[in-house]
């Protein structure tokens, strides 16, 4: 019997997708696991050129961008394990995710659904692993800032549930779409994702409803290395009109009564913020086309942790494209050593991939770096570099 079905929803991020899929091969090591890639139409040739290196992954090919809650219910319908994870394609997993997240629910049969601890590039942790129930009220707080100001108030602060501990397991009211891992049981109870939902919105209605079905919902200490929470522009107009946009197809789904009165007054606030957006959009493109924010990712600073036989092999690359860079041989008394860079320049931690395991590199980042560099990945024998912004080929790749 298969216990884990990996769902993953892939849309133009073909290197992204090949270091997650990566990362998955190592961490369903000992489980018996199908992983299904649910393409949404890429135009980067994902499923050319993933298919071939990962051949017992299933990929199913769209012709036509479904969205995220259609496509994850495409390859629901097609897995077969006891549980399912949907995992966004810009992760890295540790080595021991699954294992520790699978006995957990094995032990909580109440569990429906449990997230984790996502960890930003910059080895900081992303508030979104812990959310309360966006009623219009708690969305209000947020709108407004004083969720913010007051974290840790557990009527402020319910967003994103600032009181809880990190480092311990807990129930929480909403689990991340970056990394929902769901009980087959209870998703059958409550039925699949609400395909009304086109992007984001949709694991929000989902832990409702498991919440709503008698269901409990987690927040588990594991740790996973989640992009967006660097890379996505959260104060982009498309991002702030397709994300509030969703919670309020939330709200007017399931609230009613003295809540319904409120969503005018939260409608508002959502265009109000659209219309920020849209205004820092223009003002961020009128900054680059005078050269005040510069329009790449040039100015970066690489410290390289490698193999001393991949040192040369790094410096070509870096000398090709032109990057600042420093070399060490990947100890760790290098890792341990103190040192302040220029904090004006962002400054990349480039872990070797045939030294480091992902969870080292996760520790090193947390325990170490954490807020003052962010992480990059070496793969050598493709000889990519992978970081939150992009990804850096070398010319023999």
């Amino acid at each position: 019997m298969i216990q884990l079905s990996i769902v993953i929803v892939s849309y133009n991020v073909k290197d992204y997708l090949w270091q997650c899929l990566t990362s998955v091969e190592k961490a369903i090591g000992g489980i018996k696991a199908e992983v299904i890639v649910f393409d949404n139409h890429s135009h980067d040739g994902t499923v050319e050129h993933l298919r071939p290196l990962f051949p017992d992954v299933k990929f199913i090919e769209s012709d036509h961008n479904l969205g995220f809650a259609r496509g994850n219910n495409r390859a629901i319908r097609q897995s077969c394990g006891k549980y399912i994870l949907l995992l966004n394609p810009d992760t890295i997993v540790a080595e021991n995710t699954f294992l520790r997240a699978l006995r957990f629910m094995d032990e909580h049969p109440q569990a429906g659904g449990c997230g984790v601890r996502m960890m930003t590039c910059s080895g900081t942790d992303a508030k979104e692993s812990r959310r309360g129930m966006p009623t219009p009220m708690t969305s209000l707080f947020k709108f407004t800032g004083l969720c913010s100001r007051f974290p840790r108030n557990h009527r402020l602060g319910r967003y994103y549930m600032g009181w809880l501990p990190w480092d311990e397991p807990a129930k929480i009211e909403t689990v991340s779409g970056a990394f929902f891992l769901l009980r087959r049981e209870a998703l059958e109870a409550v039925g699949l994702l609400d395909e009304d939902f086109f992007m984001y919105g949709e694991d929000i209605d989902l832990s409702y409803r498991l919440l709503k079905g008698g269901w409990e919902n987690w927040y588990l200490p594991l740790c996973i290395l989640h992009y967006k929470g660097e890379s996505t522009q959260k104060s982009s107009f498309r991002y702030v009109h397709v994300f509030y946009g969703a919670m309020l197809i939330f709200c007017y789904k399931h609230y009613k009564g003295f809540y319904r009165a409120l969503l005018p007054l939260l409608r508002v606030a959502v265009n109000g913020m659209t219309w920020m957006a849209l205004c820092s959009v223009g003002l961020k493109k009128a900054k680059r086309s005078i050269g005040v924010i510069n329009k790449n990712n040039s100015d970066a600073y690489y410290v390289f942790q490698v193999r001393p036989e991949h040192i040369k092999q790094c410096q070509r690359l870096t000398s090709e494209k032109g990057l600042w860079a420093e070399f060490h041989d990947a100890n760790a008394q290098s890792l341990g050593n103190k040192k302040e860079w220029n904090k004006e320049q962002r400054v990349y931690m480039v872990f070797d991939s045939t030294v480091f395991s992902y969870s080292e590199m996760f520790t090193a980042m947390h325990d170490l770096f954490a807020g003052k560099v962010s992480m990059a990945v070496y793969y050598p024998q493709e000889n990519m570099i992978i970081t939150d912004k992009e990804i850096i080929y070398g010319n023999e790749q």
